[in-house]
């Protein structure tokens, strides 16, 4: 039977480091498995809940705030909630992880991805605009992005296939006994080494 518990799978990483790509990613592969799954994407959240917000760190706080609070009800209600937004300060994660937490499993997965990647793969020329000092408040660029200093998942989305990461992540739920294991799943060993050993680290394993 697949877990009925409920969880918050939070992706945080600059802007273009995979995150609504690999979001969706997992979403599909949990599906499978047969477990709820709602994708709060950080684009469309603005569009919607959050519309009418900018980005001063007051808005940017206030906008993950309010994708904290729906994802708190989705993993209380059972359902896993994947969160694709940037959420730059490690205080306003830690808060929304804090509030996760008295009823449900808050999971940081962090998209690591260098500079000159985001510039090398941006079509829009965001990055290359922000650094000339043509946008201005740009995350990474003009604005700071404080990393996760002990996320549960890191994914390396400037250097690993896709695919590649989206196992990582899979199998770090697998071993926090929030998603159902897939027998034969394709993961290799010394990856799975690696999960177990960062989850230990944290204090998950014994």
């Amino acid at each position: 039977m697949p877990s009925k518990k409920g969880f918050v799978l939070w992706f945080t990483g600059l802007s273009g480091s995979g995150k609504s790509t690999l979001a969706r990613m997992v979403e599909e592969k949990l599906l499978e498995r047969g477990v709820e799954v709602e994708v709060l994407d950080g684009d469309e959240m603005r569009t919607h809940l959050c519309k009418g917000l900018g980005f001063s760190k007051e808005d940017r706080d206030t906008n993950i705030r309010r994708i904290g609070y729906v994802a708190k009800l989705l993993a209380r209600n059972g359902a896993c909630a994947i969160t694709a937004a940037i959420s730059p300060y490690i205080e306003i994660r830690d808060e929304v992880r804090k509030g996760v937490e008295e009823r449900s499993i808050f999971v940081e997965a962090y998209l690591e991805c260098p500079l000159d990647k985001l510039v090398e793969r941006d079509v829009k020329g965001l990055y290359k605009k922000a650094i000339a000092g043509e946008i201005k408040n740009f995350t990474g660029v003009s604005d700071p992005y404080e990393p996760p200093p002990k996320p549960e998942v890191v994914v390396h989305t400037g250097e690993e296939p896709e695919q590649q990461s989206c196992a990582r992540i899979l199998k770090t739920l697998e071993m926090l006994k929030l998603v159902p294991e897939v027998t034969g799943d394709d993961y290799a060993a010394a990856e799975e080494a690696a999960v177990a050993a960062r989850l230990k680290d944290l204090g998950y394993l014994g």
